[in-house]
């Protein structure tokens, strides 16, 4: 029988800090309770993710007051909503990034529904997963596939969604060269499908760590975070939210080469030059959210490939603990929160 309280982590402050890390505060609240279409998850795993980094240091300001953070939740079903039809008590199902869409705006019906004028995201607008319990939209949630544990499989629901998104967005033609930059959680994973699809990765980050990791999963080059790849490339990602890496990665660019930025939060871009940066075709893409097919699509394409995923897990008491290890580049991969 579950208990009326749970613990749960929230972000207790109201917006920007200078970049003050904020700890997390941990509460008892109310187990939720499922509505109409919703269905209750008992939590798993829950991976920790830089956008939650960017709350707590009021990069993002909280959209919900002492918001539950995380939205890579693994867990199962527990309790149905009234009307829940999808799934069953006891199915396993991730609960992502992506909360709810109006389905009616100019974006939701031509097929872009990342891009949705009114969207509800996990732990930022609703609860999230740093947390005993949480609730979903059954529509929104995804199917697990059967290849990976609940530590390996947390991280793709928005690191690697993220990436894939990143990734469509970057253009990145068969067989071509790629450049990432920054190497975390999001990083390793996008660079496997590419190395998938053919193409030759070169990697820029300031982790020896990292770079260690991307030489082993098969990068052709790991260098720096402002280090000059060893060819021109037709595409570049930048994971790191660091504006000043703009220019090096657009100069790193062939005529025609498209940098993608993956991340929800980026710091100041210096000013351009534009017969250096962007002349001969060169292209500066953002990417925001993702839609449900793009996860659906990248979670067949990672259980096919049977994606290597770097996980460090932590207890969920230690949520706080997790955040500033990855503040401080001392997680290799994707650090997971476990029940």
């Amino acid at each position: 029988m579950v208990d009326e309280v749970m613990q749960a982590w929230v972000v207790d402050h109201p917006g920007p800090m200078d970049g003050e890390h904020h700890p997390l505060v941990r509460v008892e609240r109310p187990v939720p309770e499922p509505g109409p279409g919703e269905v209750r998850v008992r939590v798993r795993a829950c991976g920790v993710c830089r956008t939650d980094l960017h709350l707590t240091e009021g990069d993002l300001v909280p959209r919900r007051p002492r918001v539950t953070p995380g939205h890579e939740v693994v867990g199962v079903v527990d309790r149905l909503g009234p009307g829940s039809a999808r799934w069953q008590e006891g199915d396993r199902i991730g609960v992502p990034w992506l909360a709810h869409t109006c389905g009616v705006c100019r974006f939701c019906v031509s097929g872009r529904e990342n891009l949705c004028l009114r969207p509800r995201f996990t732990g930022w607008d609703v609860e999230g997963g740093y947390a005993a319990y949480t609730v979903v939209d059954e529509a929104y949630a995804y199917a697990l596939p059967d290849e990976f544990d609940d530590v390996e499989v947390a991280p793709l629901l928005c690191a690697g969604i993220i990436g894939y998104r990143a990734l469509l967005r970057a253009n990145l033609p068969e067989g071509g060269r790629l450049g990432i930059y920054g190497f975390g959680g999001s990083a390793h994973l996008t660079a496997q499908v590419a190395l998938a699809r053919g193409a030759r990765v070169h990697v820029m980050t300031r982790s020896e760590e990292a770079r260690r990791l991307a030489l082993e999963l098969g990068a052709a080059s790991a260098g720096g975070a402002d280090a000059v790849p060893p060819e021109p490339l037709d595409s570049a990602i930048l994971f790191a939210p660091v504006g000043t890496l703009v220019p090096p990665a657009l100069a790193a660019l062939d005529r025609g080469g498209t940098l993608a930025v993956a991340g929800i939060y980026l710091s100041d871009i210096p000013p351009l030059r534009y017969q250096e940066h962007l002349f001969e075709e060169r292209a500066l893409q953002s990417v925001t959210a993702n839609t449900r097919r793009d996860g659906e699509e990248f979670l067949a394409e990672a259980a096919r490939i049977r994606i290597r995923v770097s996980a460090v897990p932590y207890p969920m008491d230690r949520a706080d603990e997790a955040l500033q290890d990855l503040r401080d580049d001392r997680v290799n991969g994707a650090a997971i929160l476990v029940t």
